[in-house]
């Protein structure tokens, strides 16, 4: 009994094509995120900032909920403490071991203030649990509108930088001996950054962003080499996780990122088990 009511609790799928029209904005949510987590997250990985993700989501998650309190928009919130968090990170942390310590100082910081603010908010419990695992109903549309712009901005600028993005991700010195300006670029990179995390915690929430800007990437770079393969593999790992979690989490009655987190795993899992698959892609 309690097996068949755990299990309907995850899945449900009575009345489902009724709830479908629901999750609309959602879904086009998750194609935009997948787009930007999934590109973007190659550079996270060629960068080693996996650590850094993390620690932005939690000034993300504290601007989040500030804004919650003040009853402002709540995505202006997010987008506020993203940008911070990507500013101190990039300016202060022009090293690896300078760059841990900042962010290890910040993530209890965000997460401590936005406690804070959500143990201050009187409103709906459902909205204070939403930002940090995600809701799926959650994208109304001037959210959209918001994640869309924002996504559209953060592709830009990835288009603009890209190649010498690329280059003073893989060789660093190389690249500032050319004449490339890495520390301007790691400033503008860690913004960019910083904007696809706040968009990523309107959807699987503060707590689990990783799973979209990091481990589709990181499945990626499991099974192919190439600079074009790798980033629409990556693109395609984290939309199908975006939007396989959504579709899924119609179906019952638990939040979005436990459906998201788990198909991205699974993902990653295929693409690190199965011998032969990066030799294949490269050849």
């Amino acid at each position: 009994m309690l097996t068949a009511t755990v299990w309907h609790e995850i899945f449900n799928f009575t009345n489902y094509g009724e709830l479908l029209a629901l999750v609309r904005n959602s879904i086009i949510a998750g194609v935009a995120l997948g787009i930007v987590g999934g590109l973007i997250g190659v550079f996270v990985m060629m960068r080693d900032l996996p650590f850094a993700v993390h620690g932005i989501s939690e000034l993300s998650f504290a601007g989040a909920s500030g804004a919650l309190l003040l009853g402002v928009n709540v995505v202006a919130g997010s987008l506020t403490g993203s940008i911070i968090a990507a500013v101190l990170i990039g300016v202060l942390g022009s090293r690896a071991r300078d760059r841990n310590s900042i962010i290890g100082v910040l993530m209890p910081f965000g997460l401590g203030l936005g406690v804070l603010f959500l143990a201050l908010y009187k409103g709906r419990a459902a909205n204070k649990f939403g930002l940090l695992t995600g809701q799926i109903v959650a994208v109304d549309t001037p959210q959209l509108s918001w994640l869309i712009v924002t996504g559209v901005v953060v592709l830009l600028g990835l288009l603009i930088i890209w190649r010498p993005l690329m280059f003073a991700s893989s060789d660093p010195d190389q690249a500032a001996a050319r004449g490339v300006p890495v520390r301007v670029l790691s400033l503008v990179f860690m913004v960019l950054l910083g904007l696809a995390v706040a968009i990523s915690v309107q959807i699987v929430g503060a707590l689990l962003v990783l799973s979209i800007v990091v481990t589709p990437a990181a499945a990626a770079l499991r099974v192919a080499t190439s600079p074009w393969l790798v980033p629409v593999l990556s693109v395609t790992f984290a939309t199908v996780s975006l939007v396989g979690g959504i579709l899924l989490a119609l179906g019952g009655s638990l939040p979005i990122s436990p459906y998201v987190t788990t198909i991205s795993f699974l993902i990653y899992l295929i693409c690190r088990s199965i011998p032969g698959w990066r030799v294949a892609v490269r050849t």
